[in-house]
């Protein structure tokens, strides 16, 4: 099952942009369709290897720059919207 999610990162931190970049980064290396965006990243892909990924990158945010709130909408579809 193909799925999108639109996920949004805030680390409750002064220096807020830098764990951002490091996210993106880390999901771009994924293999995973990522449109990063201004207010948040559009994730693309297969549902297992999707939400794997979502749960990796957050628990390795988590440990490296501590409290963060997360939001993500997800949507169930058969390929990315044009």
């Amino acid at each position: 099952m193909f799925i999108s999610v639109q996920l949004s990162c805030y680390p409750l931190k002064d220096d807020y942009k830098q764990p951002i970049w490091d996210l993106i980064a880390r999901l771009e290396k994924t293999g995973l369709e990522v449109v990063p965006g201004r207010m948040s990243t559009e994730i693309f892909g297969e549902y297992d290897e999707v939400m794997s990924v979502l749960s990796d990158t957050m628990k390795w945010s988590f440990e490296t720059y501590g409290k963060s709130v997360f939001v993500a909408k997800i949507m169930e579809g058969d390929r990315r919207p044009k």
